[in-house]
């Protein structure tokens, strides 16, 4: 069937990596802090080395209190400790047994076992059934207070509320915005390598609260969310051919993104949330387009005898850049918003693809293929300053933390099913994301409202 072949030929350019070192672009201090000055962590030159911080078990009067106060703090360790910039200190070293949240720490007993932080907590059960859940962020050469924070919340909310302290931590020690606080959706497969079953599932950024959105009656993929988190888009071969879909998270309710003479493949939202970029097949020639939600209106952007797919909007929405090899191999290109000034911007070894702006906006990141290995990569928007974090037999896919700091991608070892796994911007900090079934096509969403 013709449209199987183009989808064939843009699978096939969907692929990409390539081998090189990633020099550190990421440091914490080294030194604690002189007295009287503010703790703080550098995370944009030098090497990673990760700043001692003490996560006490939050403190509460009542019995199930006091295992959502350990489960809090145990969630908030992990948060910390996988981000890489962030060393928690083992329980089993603490002098101090904090008793009260209203009396300051001695804070000559953190200082001791090396802690440059510390971070209290506690849990108080409200008349409503509720709970209370305090916590303070001191720090403890500096001997002061960082942050302090208070949430009311139902019981079965402990864990989300963890990740927003964690943002907070993160924010208060980087001075950037933490990505904790957020949920990745995939493509979750099982079954024979013949007949792979392939599902939407949807869980939080550190593997919890794993459930699917899709039957095992359809193959889906790639899945994006919207700026508001609330939808989803991604391609379906519900409908027999490949469709561009729908999902309202709130209601869940589905529905097929316009009616289309070709197949659809390839969606992102607009950074404003009100339209979608998607690549449509005419008659065998792939080209991007983008539609209105409200209207269903579209409008074309590229025309050209080549395959062009993959497109991905800069955050200020202004330019997108895509894939396309009509310069002979797939290579990464950046175009205004409305089409015009279409340039490469891609020209090392290898073929590049799947490119990906930066909630930042200062770095595309990519899959490039070179010497039989596949890679995940980032450069600036002009093509410049371009470094490999991590490559393997096959790492494809990447998607970014609302931060632009962390980028999560699909990794398929020889012989092996695919698995979620993230790196960060110094090429270091690699970590296996856990699920419970093979993985790929992950889609990081921004931090929850």
């Amino acid at each position: 069937m013709r449209w199987f072949r183009s989808l064939f030929a843009v699978v096939a350019l969907c692929a990409v990596a390539f081998a090189g070192s990633a020099p550190a672009m990421a440091q914490q201090q080294q030194e604690p802090p002189a007295s009287g000055q503010r703790l703080h962590v550098v995370i944009d030159e030098g090497h990673l080395n990760p700043l001692p911080i003490a996560v006490v078990d939050f403190i509460s009067a009542s019995g199930p209190g006091q295992q959502v106060g350990r489960d809090l703090s145990g969630v908030i360790r992990a948060d910390l400790d996988r981000s890489g910039l962030f060393r928690p200190v083992d329980q089993a070293a603490f002098i101090e047994r904090i008793q009260s949240m209203d009396v300051p720490p001695r804070f000559a007993d953190w200082k001791v076992i090396g802690a440059q932080a510390l971070v209290v907590g506690q849990v108080t059960p409200l008349p409503d059934g509720r709970i209370r859940i305090e916590f303070r962020l001191w720090d403890t050469f500096g001997e002061s207070s960082m942050v302090a924070f208070q949430y009311a919340t139902t019981p079965d909310n402990w864990r989300r509320i963890a990740h927003r302290i964690s943002d907070q931590i993160y924010e208060a020690l980087t001075g950037e915005r933490g990505y904790f606080d957020t949920r990745i959706v995939f493509v979750s497969e099982s079954g024979p390598r013949t007949r792979r079953v392939k599902r939407l599932m949807i869980m939080d950024q550190d593997g919890a609260n794993p459930f699917f959105l899709t039957s095992a009656d359809a193959l889906v993929l790639t899945p994006r969310f919207s700026p508001s988190t609330q939808m989803l888009t991604y391609m379906s071969f519900e409908t027999g051919a490949p469709r561009v879909f729908l999902y309202n998270l709130e209601t869940n309710r589905r529905e097929v993104l316009g009616d289309f003479p070709g197949m659809t493949f390839a969606p992102r939202f607009t950074p404003d949330g009100t339209g979608v970029v998607l690549t449509l097949d005419l008659n065998g020639n792939s080209e991007i387009f983008t539609m209105d939600l409200r209207s269903r209106q579209r409008r074309r952007l590229t025309n050209h005898p080549a395959i062009d797919t993959s497109p991905s909007y800069s955050p200020d929405g202004q330019y997108i850049t895509f894939n396309s090899d009509r310069g002979g191999s797939p290579q990464i290109y950046v175009m205004n918003a409305d089409g015009s000034n279409q340039h490469r911007i891609s020209f090392g070894d290898g073929r590049y693809s799947t490119p990906v702006w930066s909630p930042r906006g200062d770095l595309i990141a990519f899959t490039r293929q070179n010497g039989g290995r596949f890679a995940i990569g980032v450069m600036r928007p002009d093509g410049s300053g371009e470094r490999i974090l991590t490559e393997s037999y096959l790492d494809e896919a990447p998607t970014w933390s609302p931060n632009g700091r962390v980028i999560m991608f699909f990794r398929e070892e020889r012989g092996a099913g695919p698995r979620l796994w993230s790196v960060d911007l110094t090429g270091r900090n690699l970590r296996q994301i856990s699920t419970q079934t093979d993985a790929s096509d992950p889609a990081w969403s921004p931090l929850l409202p």
